[in-house]
């Protein structure tokens, strides 16, 4: 998931208001965007729960729930086009001390607080399955977290995932792998904004290519295995999608969006991805278990056209309700895993929780929409304040760089998203006994 400043009030993008660029206005049809990616990727992960009706609804629904880890990649092209729509222009033209420790520290304040909370509550669980528990398993991973010193502090500061080829096991929180290579991709911006700055003036039709072209290598794996899960494909997927969200804005901002052709166009658009995407995940399941997943092309198309659009699938994402979806989507991947652990494990313990009784699946069903007050209490609690506070600190140590951004930046790290990928197609668990969890 991924939070970027913006420091207009909560408007729908003004038919007459200023470009993508101009860091004025809030892009609200992209913060809706944000709950959709979150809740795809939370959908995903309870898909592997071992209930008939929820086998039911997989059946119904296929890829378009199974290739929920896809959520990550949206995230992460989000991610790089709200980053460079806040930051480009302050970063691009000169690299300087001040205005790099401006923005690490801005992400910093936004997306560590809760991460911090929430892998250390999950941690105290972990260590009380290794201490406590009767099952060598402590998570639902496929390879099993390490719980050591040296490992806490590679997850305290967000590191763990930088020196592992696969996730799997890497992150404590299973779908905070994404927040690793997130954070990387933050520390490297100011140093690449120097390189896309220089290529604003490259034609549409360049920078639009590029786009798409950067999701090239997933895409092709994507239709090759069914699965990107190869050494270091986390690697990939956070600079390809990072640098393809990037090459998106670059190209939106060649466009007027004052035009109201070019805002009617962008709203076609806008509308008919999201359908493409379905039917081309449908209609790649035709070819393969997974093949879908090559529909990763089109999201630069999709969060490009969402940003310059005002009417259609834009006009939805900008309600109230989307909008503060988006405000609480980071704290939701962040949440989700640790509370589906723990009704996972306890449905190997409760034989009322499994089966096809009515009380089994109004408690699964009660586990999944626990999610979302349990996301905004995170928000509303711990994340806004804990980021005001940090945001303090610079100045109270008389550091050259104050603040973090405006009061709304939207945190897209992904999805949390906080996500996890998935292994070569994964099979869900046949019953609550079984450990294994892909990550988004």
């Amino acid at each position: 998931m991924v939070h970027v400043t913006i420091t207009a009030e909560h408007a729908p993008v003004p038919a007459t208001g200023p470009a993508p660029g101009s860091a004025t206005t809030e892009l609200r049809a992209l913060t809706g965007l944000r709950i959709v990616a979150a809740a795809w990727v939370v959908l995903f992960h309870f898909h592997f729960t071992a209930l008939p009706g929820v086998a039911l609804v997989v059946a119904a629904l296929g890829p378009v729930v199974t290739s929920g880890a896809l959520g990550v990649d949206l995230f992460f092209v989000l991610s790089g086009f709200v980053i460079a729509y806040t930051y480009l222009e302050k970063l691009g033209p000169k690299m300087t001390a001040e205005q790099t420790g401006r923005f690490v520290w801005a992400r910093a304040c936004r997306i560590w607080p809760a991460y911090a909370l929430v892998f250390h509550m999950f941690g105290i669980w972990l260590v009380a399955r290794a201490v406590y528990g009767s099952d060598p398993d402590i998570a639902f991973q496929a390879t099993q977290p390490t719980l050591s010193a040296g490992e806490w502090v590679e997850q305290l500061f967000m590191v763990q995932l930088w020196d592992q080829p696969y996730f799997d096991g890497a992150s404590w929180v299973g779908s905070t792998w994404s927040i690793s290579a997130e954070w990387l991709a933050y520390l490297l911006f100011p140093g690449v904004a120097l390189v896309f700055h220089r290529m604003r003036n490259l034609p549409f039709v360049v920078l639009a290519g590029g786009a798409v072209a950067l999701m090239a290598p997933i895409a092709v794996a994507y239709l090759q295995t069914g699965s990107p899960y190869y050494p270091w494909s986390w690697l990939v997927r956070i600079l390809c999608g990072f640098g393809g969200g990037i090459l998106a804005y670059l190209a939106v901002r060649k466009l007027r969006a004052t035009d109201a052709r070019v805002r009617r166009g962008a709203s076609w658009v806008a509308t008919a991805t999201p359908v493409a995407i379905v039917a081309g995940l449908m209609a790649g399941e035709l070819v393969g278990p997974g093949r879908g997943g090559a529909v990763i092309l089109l999201f630069p198309l999709l969060v490009g056209s969402l940003a310059l659009a005002d009417g259609g699938a834009a006009r939805w994402l900008s309600t109230p309700a989307m909008v503060l979806g988006g405000r609480i989507s980071y704290a939701l991947y962040l949440i989700h895993i640790p509370m589906f652990e723990v009704y996972w494990l306890a449905m190997a313990y409760l034989p009322e929780l499994v089966g096809s009784t009515v009380l089994a699946h109004l408690a699964g069903l009660s586990m999944l929409v626990a999610t979302v007050p349990a996301a905004w209490l995170l928000y509303r609690w711990v994340e806004e304040p804990a980021r005001v506070a940090m945001k303090k600190v610079p100045e109270f140590l008389h550091l050259p760089f104050p603040a973090a951004p405006a009061k709304h930046e939207p945190a897209l790290e992904l999805l949390s998203a906080g996500p996890i990928t998935p292994p070569p197609e994964p099979t869900p668990p046949a019953d609550p006994n079984v450990r294994a969890v892909p990550s988004a």
